[in-house]
């Protein structure tokens, strides 16, 4: 109890720095990240000076990732319309295209870097190429729930260079992605000709939402006096988390059947918070089809994720064993910054070739998804596009519905680490060179049919 109360006491003082501090404003942080970094420098201050916390303070903080990653997963669908692929491919097929190149193009970078230069330079697991688009593409919530996954594998040090190129990636894509809106609007490549000073000057940099504007948390489903609605949708989730955890047996029997999967500890590997994603599908799925009362909320839902993903957060970022991340401090340099440049790459060369309008909207709320947050994305996409004109906004969050479940923390994310482990780097590198190009390809065709 009292490291909870340690950890809730830092997520606050999180939130009163970022009120604060204008540059952490300006960075657009969130409270999370600050109280994590916070927690990072009490913890290796107190270490190094020899006069480490009490253990009772941070105990269970490692291990939370890994646990309250599924509550995350699980909520991801529940209280979302689910709509047919068709109608998504048709709304936002080339957004979807654009952002699994960005994000198939993070593996070929990273993975490519590390096979064919940084790991002869420097001695590198295989499995440290994928530290990048976990990082990225994942961001903290994914690298910290893949902690147990590291483990496994008999690498645990992956867990720690994940959570600093995550922390790396949301710090990037903020400054660099400020830094690409300021010249496109001196382009004049975004439809809102104005200075980002001009269109974010609305903006409550601290984060408080004023009395007129605030908007509702949730729908109350049920009666308070039969069952409270949070706690009905929380019997929700975890029922979203049991399915999950039924998915994960019928893998490990799964690969009691095939001798490679057994030999290598492919699917046991596998790690839960995917499964339940597809877990709160199908919860979703058979509300639809049987709850005519329409039990689950989508703003009740929301708060249950999101205060998951704040604790998430503080608790990976804080237990960073920076000790170990000194030790190949220069090829995870090396890799954060090549995936930069290829975000980069993908904005100034690829987007405005790929998108019929709003290119340079549509690719930075790209960016800033694809190396931070989803968060992120709209933040940079509001300073371009402050009342959401343009079709970017509509066809990235539109996208997000068939991206999210494969990328991003989904299922190819959960694969892509134990497939290394079992195959090799190089083989995995193939699979991404191969996505990158049908992706292309399929833009290519869709582009010469118009």
């Amino acid at each position: 109890m009292l490291s909870f109360i340690c950890l809730a006491v830092l997520l606050g003082l999180g939130y009163w720095l970022r009120r604060k501090i204008v540059l952490l404003q300006r960075l657009y942080l969130p409270a999370s990240v600050i109280a994590g970094l916070l927690g990072l420098i009490i913890i290796q201050t107190c270490t190094n000076v020899g006069t480490p916390l009490p253990e009772e303070w941070t105990a269970g903080w490692s291990k939370m990732p890994g646990i309250l990653i599924n509550i995350v997963f699980a909520c991801l669908f529940l209280g979302v319309e689910i709509p047919g692929v068709s109608k998504v491919w048709k709304s936002a097929g080339r957004q979807l295209a654009y952002g699994q190149i960005v994000a198939w193009g993070q593996y070929v970078v990273g993975i490519g870097l590390v096979l064919f230069l940084l790991g002869p330079l420097f001695g590198l697991n295989d499995l440290f190429g994928a530290i990048l688009p976990v990082g990225f593409e994942g961001g903290h919530g994914t690298a910290g729930g893949l902690g147990p996954v590291f483990n496994e594998l008999n690498w645990a040090a992956g867990k720690d260079f994940a959570l600093a190129a995550a922390t790396a990636g949301i710090l990037g894509a903020i400054i660099v992605g400020m830094a690409l809106v300021n010249w496109a609007v001196r382009k004049g490549y975004v439809t809102e000709k104005k200075a980002p000073n001009e269109t974010t000057e609305d903006i409550d940099w601290t984060g408080s939402i004023p009395h007129d504007q605030r908007p509702k948390a949730g729908k109350l489903t049920v009666s308070s006096d039969v069952i409270e609605s949070l706690s009905l949708h929380i019997v929700i989730v975890a029922a979203a988390i049991l399915i999950g955890y039924g998915f994960k047996d019928l893998l490990v029997l799964l690969q009691t059947l095939i001798p490679f999967a057994q030999k290598h500890h492919l699917l046991s590997s596998f790690p839960l918070f995917p499964l339940c994603m597809l877990g709160g599908l199908l919860v979703q799925l058979f509300a639809d089809r049987f709850d005519p009362n329409d039990h689950i909320d989508h703003g009740l839902t929301r708060r249950i994720q999101n205060c998951a993903l704040d604790f998430l957060v503080v608790a990976a970022i804080a237990t960073i064993r920076l000790d170990i991340v000194a030790q190949d401090w220069i090829p995870l340099v090396i890799l954060v910054t090549a995936g930069i440049l290829w975000n980069v790459f993908c904005v100034l060369f690829l987007a405005r070739r790929i998108f019929k309008n709003a290119w340079f909207e549509r690719a930075i709320a790209e960016m800033g998804q694809s190396m931070g947050v989803t968060a992120t994305g709209l933040l940079l996409l509001r300073v371009v596009d402050p009342d959401y004109k343009t079709p970017a906004a509509e066809a990235f969050a539109c996208k997000q519905l068939l991206h999210e479940p494969f990328m991003g923390g989904g299922l190819w994310t959960g694969m892509a680490i134990p497939l290394i482990a079992a195959i090799g780097a190089l083989p995995v590198f193939g699979i991404a060179v191969i996505a990158v190009t049908v992706w292309a390809v399929l833009l290519f065709v869709a582009r010469n049919r118009e």
